[in-house]
């Protein structure tokens, strides 16, 4: 390894149209505010050891899709479960995957895709 070598994740943005919108919605996921809200350009959740940002994009603009981002959770079918009591929508129920994760998507209200996973 040289010191260039990638050693983690600090943040991933995500651009949303509706700022109180996503706000509501992270929070109902159980993100934690660490900076800004539903009233600012800039909003940052804590996600474990990094961070989940938002920024505000020209409503001009389309939010396309890009990918999609994965969160690792402690226990798959109760965060699934309690999106579900908040009235979120996943794509699909916990599942196994071949390559040893259990997990689920859904997306945000902007379309971006979220998976929360853990491994097996």
């Amino acid at each position: 390894m040289t010191e260039t070598a990638i050693t983690g994740i600090s943040a991933i943005t995500l651009a949303t149209h509706d700022m109180a919108r996503s706000c509501r919605f992270y929070e109902r996921l159980g993100f934690a505010l660490k900076y800004g809200g539903p009233e600012s350009a800039f909003t940052s959740y804590y996600a474990g050891s990094g961070f989940l940002n938002l920024i505000a994009a020209d409503p001009d603009q389309p939010v396309q899709w890009w990918g999609r981002v994965i969160f690792y959770v402690e226990d798959v079918d109760a965060f699934h479960a309690n999106a579900l009591a908040q009235g979120i929508s996943p794509q699909f129920g916990p599942k196994d995957a071949p390559w040893g994760e259990r997990y689920f998507h859904l997306a945000d209200p902007d379309g971006h895709e979220l998976s929360f996973a853990k491994p097996l």
